[in-house]
């Protein structure tokens, strides 16, 4: 996938804008378990229910994890960051702790009289291999934690990709977002129009309903912690569907 940097001369970058008024995040420890899935490799931990393709490639590498449904907010917690670490287990758990990027959805098992752990009302974190080694012993299976949001800390900016919506209607993967990370809502504006919200489709792909093919696209993104960047002109009047264009600012 290329990554299209767009330059300045198609416009600047607002100011920060506040949309309902900001919150603090909830940085509070919770209690939680955690299993894995997927291989050594990162395997089978793409293309999951947030939208995001291939966590590696889109610069979240494996420090990843599916949600459980009590955790997963229908999507919109996709892209929080959170430090997690194996507790109150001596016999499995490892020291320290690991930051993460929620990336997928751990489905629930309602028919299933075994492993039950991301049915509701369990908090669950269904990490990569790679990640669940770091705080537990090879050999554990299923394992208590403390969790906690935290800000995420993203290179670079934020990076868009388009894609083609039903209608050839514009359709947005953001991802690579920094600060709270989950986005609560988008906004778009074409040259020839005002602003639009995008309707969430599932995960974070976000879709306008409306035709933009030809128009300069500027893009409005509201963080769950309330606060809210404008990208003017971050998408050339000649783009394309499945094209990613760089942000050049974060949260």
């Amino acid at each position: 996938m290329a990554i299209w940097v767009v330059p300045m001369i198609y416009g600047d970058v607002a100011e920060p804008r506040s949309g309902g008024g900001t919150k603090e995040l909830d940085t509070a420890w919770y209690d939680a378990r955690a299993t894995f899935y997927g291989d050594i490799h990162g395997g089978g931990t793409q293309d999951g229910a947030c939208g995001y393709g291939d966590p590696n490639k889109e610069g979240y590498g494996l420090a990843t994890t599916a949600l459980s449904t009590a955790l997963f907010n229908d999507g919109y917690t996709c892209g929080a960051c959170y430090e997690i670490m194996c507790a109150r287990d001596s016999q499995w758990c490892l020291p320290g702790s690991i930051n993460i990027t929620a990336t997928n959805f751990c489905p629930p098992s309602y028919s299933k009289t075994q492993d039950q752990s991301c049915n509701p009302p369990n908090k669950h974190f269904e990490l990569s291999q790679p990640m669940f080694l770091k705080i537990a012993k090879d050999k554990a299976k299923n394992v208590p934690l403390r969790y906690r949001r935290v800000p995420c800390a993203k290179t670079g900016g934020v990076k868009f990709e388009t894609k083609r919506g039903p209608q050839n209607h514009l359709t947005i993967l953001p991802y690579n977002v920094g600060g709270a990370g989950d986005i609560k809502a988008v906004e778009v504006k074409g040259s020839k129009t005002g602003w639009i919200p995008m309707t969430k489709i599932f995960g974070q792909i976000w879709t306008s309903k409306v035709v933009l093919t030809g128009q300069g696209i500027s893009l409005r993104i509201m963080t769950s912690d309330g606060v809210s960047k404008d990208f003017i002109n971050v998408i050339p009047p000649n783009w394309g569907f499945g094209q990613t264009f760089d942000g050049k600012i974060n949260f």
